[in-house]
This record gives C-alpha cells, sequence and structure tokens, in this order.
C-alpha cells in the first residue's frame, strides 16, 4: 500500500526530527528476517533508546538531505533499516549484536560526526564501554587525585599519633 503525501511528508519529518538530536545513523539491511525478528529487534531498540524503522530510501534520501548525515545518500541501496542515537555506542552495539544472532541482519554502513562509518569502524564502536561506563571512569580518574592528597594530608597526623604512641609504650616499657 502506497503512502499519501501527508504521510510521506509526516514520516520525513519524523526522520528529520530523529536526526537533528542523533549524533549517529547506521544502515542495515534485513533481507530475509522474520517479522518476529524485526519485532524482537524494535522491542531492544525502544529499551536501548535507539530509533530504529524500515523508511523507504526516497524517504530518507529527502530526510538527510541538508544534515550531518547527507553522505548516507549514496549508501541507500535495497531494504534498508534505519537506526539512529543520541548515543553512538548503544546503537553501533544494538545492531552488531542482533546480527550475531541473526545472520539475516547486515549492518552496512553509518555515518557519525559527517562521515561515513564502514562496518569494521562500527564493529570497533560496539565493542567500546556504554556511557555510563565511561562516564564512571572518568569520574574514577578525576577523584582519584583528590583522593590520594586527602590520604597525603591525612598521613601527617596518624604517622604523629603512632609516634607518640611509641613514646608511651616505650616509657611504660620502662617504668
Amino acid at each position: 500500500m502506497s503512502l499519501s503525501m501527508e504521510q510521506k511528508q509526516a514520516m520525513v519529518a519524523e526522520v528529520s526530527g530523529v536526526l537533528a538530536g542523533s549524533q549517529v545513523a547506521i544502515l542495515a539491511e534485513y533481507r530475509g528476517l522474520t517479522v518476529a525478528q524485526m519485532t524482537d529487534l524494535r522491542a531492544k531498540a525502544r529499551k536501548s533508546g535507539v530509533y530504529v524503522r524500515v523508511v523507504k530510501n526516497t524517504l530518507v534520501r529527502r530526510a538527510v538531505a541538508g544534515s550531518p548525515f547527507e553522505c548516507l545518500t549514496d549508501q541507500l541501496i535495497g531494504p534498508l533499516a534505519f537506526a539512529a542515537s543520541k548515543d553512538p555506542v548503544a546503537v553501533a552495539k544494538l545492531l552488531v549484536d542482533f546480527a550475531k544472532d541473526n545472520d539475516k541482519l547486515r549492518v552496512t554502513t553509518g555515518s557519525m560526526g559527517g562521515r561515513l562509518i564502514s562496518g569494521a569502524e562500527l564493529q570497533a564502536l560496539a565493542r567500546l564501554p556504554s556511557r555510563e561506563v565511561l562516564l564512571s571512569i572518568l569520574l574514577g580518574t578525576m577523584r582519584a587525585p583528590v583522593q590520594k592528597f586527602v590520604q597525603t594530608l591525612n598521613e601527617v597526623p596518624a604517622k604523629f599519633v603512632r609516634t607518640l604512641a611509641a613514646v608511651r609504650d616505650q616509657k611504660q616499657a620502662a617504668a
């Protein structure tokens, strides 16, 4: 069933809106996936905060025109699922992990920062830790010097107290 002009305009507006708030967009060939597998992919995408949609390539071309994702225009060939997210690692991890379990899904290419990303680069992106893990590592790294400084400052009075205790013990032993 073909879409009306209003539906097409709404779809282009929806994809453009998603792209405006996204850092990465990925294309995946879904030929051969069952409806149940696509439903499973969409459910996992919703949990991860990733936008996944099967959209006509002509509508995606219109949506990416004039955006940093315009480099995807030449890659829009064949039946493709379109995925986008604010978190580049989340979308790459979702699609790459799903492709491991479902060999019919093939992650073809993506765009981030105005340039194309190859399949190998997407694999590397998927192996990165999640945003939350990276933030906790950064926080731990930032906290370490302050924590060490406090330990060093605390060591001076602690050493003084230990010295006094040793002198007290020595006097008690002598008496």
